[in-house]
């Protein structure tokens, strides 16, 4: 039976999506084990299935701090982290690689997420579909799931270059009667 680290009350499930991860009722804090966080992400919006994998892959750019809390799976000391670029500090398990989120900080990293795809420029995604494509080769994910980072990448570049040149579109579609979004 979990605990929560904050006010030790029992961890109760709770599904975000298709994803069940644990829950206390009293602080609202939720324990994601491994890879749930990651899951739960793609749940709650699909094109940022290839954004966490990024943050998670310089940990040399954390700034870690130690913290009193410890983890409801192993009792280990865990340390508390920036995730990424979103302002959340999350506590994570060194041990069981466990995360912890206190009460509204999943909506929050959800948030920073999408505004980060939505303000990344179109040179920017044809640079990751370049480094996504050497996953394709090198990554160690199975490659169903790198296949699937590369794709999201791609749609992503063809509608920032959408945005950012209206008139290509039009373009297009006078020249040849294409619709780029089928």
């Amino acid at each position: 039976m979990k605990k929560c680290p904050k006010c030790g009350k029992e961890l109760k499930v709770k599904v975000i999506g298709t994803v069940e991860v644990d829950e206390c009722e009293s602080c609202g804090g939720i324990w994601f084990d491994p890879d749930e966080l990651h899951q739960a992400e793609e749940t709650v919006d699909p094109n940022l299935n290839w954004l966490d994998f990024e943050i998670w892959k310089h940990p040399e750019n954390f700034k870690a701090k130690d913290t009193e809390l410890k983890c409801p799976v192993d009792g280990a000391n865990m340390i508390s982290i920036e995730y990424g670029h979103t302002g959340v500090r999350v506590d994570y398990c060194g041990k069981c690689h466990g995360i912890w989120l206190d009460k509204d900080e999943f909506p929050k990293i959800i948030k920073s997420l999408e505004d980060e795809l939505a303000n990344t420029s179109f040179s920017e995604y044809f640079h990751e579909s370049i480094e996504e494509a050497k996953e394709l080769i090198t990554g160690d994910k199975p490659f169903s799931s790198e296949w699937k980072d590369f794709t999201s990448v791609l749609k992503l570049m063809q509608y920032r270059l959408f945005v950012e040149k209206p008139n290509f579109v039009e373009t297009l579609r006078e020249l040849y009667g294409l619709n780029p979004f089928k």
